[in-house]
């Protein structure tokens, strides 16, 4: 509001010197840069002090009172939030009968509140679940200082979406052109609809097991229990050693693998 009576004065400096309307909007624009009012309003003013208007102040205006921004509707603002932290502006203009630019001041200044969207963790755990995490981590480590080789008999899976087909992405298709050169074109293509999920088990050395969902397969607890079937008859197989129990000898001594998923 400060600057705005600034270039007013200035507007008003130069019709008492005679300036022309054009020049005046040169000036303020030249003094004030990106901060200037708009040409259309200089003008305006521009006109008022030409004809006779002395004071810079805007007139007060009949309507709705500029007193909406008092305690109460910022307590009844900050109520709301804290209630539906999700709340739109519009929502909240509507429940407080105010404008939407009173509440967006309202919880941008006076309540210093800003939109965040929120941030995506693979995981919301609860405290005993990251305590029991904690706790798994401590034996992994114990393990891991007694037998070095422990890591090795670590079997981890995951899961993952294979499609029919990949589109070829704008920078697969830039190609090395002279600037005289015609710019190459490609039809543009959309991800395949055939789908299938991939179910993939490895250690530290290679993939043990994968294998694809049937079409149409529920995936389901049984489901797993069949994959993971498959799995104990490929480490069986691929890692016999993984297998091996305690015997007369600690030397033979290895650990049964150990499944993350």
């Amino acid at each position: 509001m400060t600057e705005r009576l600034e270039q007013r004065y200035c507007v008003k400096f130069c019709v008492k010197l005679g300036d022309s309307q054009a020049r005046t909007v040169h000036k303020v624009q030249q003094a004030f840069g990106d901060e200037a009012m708009s040409a259309a309003r200089i003008k305006v003013w521009y006109n008022r002090f030409k004809d006779g208007r002395t004071s810079v102040e805007s007139k007060a205006r009949s309507g709705r009172p500029s007193t909406s921004r008092n305690e109460a509707v910022v307590d009844q603002v900050r109520s709301l939030v804290m209630q539906i932290r999700r709340i739109t502006i519009r929502e909240l203009a509507n429940e407080t009968n105010i404008s939407v630019g009173s509440v967006h001041s309202i919880l941008i200044q006076d309540l210093g509140f800003r939109r965040i969207a929120a941030r995506f963790v693979p995981k919301l755990l609860t405290s005993e679940q990251k305590q029991l995490r904690l706790e798994i981590a401590q034996d992994m480590l114990k393990i891991v200082d007694s037998d070095p080789n422990f890591l090795n008999t670590v079997i981890t899976g995951d899961e993952t979406w294979v499609y029919g087909y990949d589109p070829e992405t704008k920078l697969q298709s830039s190609e090395w052109r002279h600037p005289t050169d015609p710019r190459p074109r490609t039809a543009r293509q959309a991800r395949s609809k055939v789908k299938v999920m991939l179910t993939v088990f490895f250690d530290s050395n290679s993939v043990v097991h994968h294998g694809y969902a049937p079409h149409c397969r529920t995936i389901t607890k049984g489901y797993y229990q069949e994959v993971l079937g498959r799995l104990r008859q490929a480490v069986r197989r691929k890692r016999p050693d993984c297998g091996q129990r305690a015997t007369g000898d600690s030397t033979t001594t290895t650990h049964p693998p150990i499944l993350h998923i």
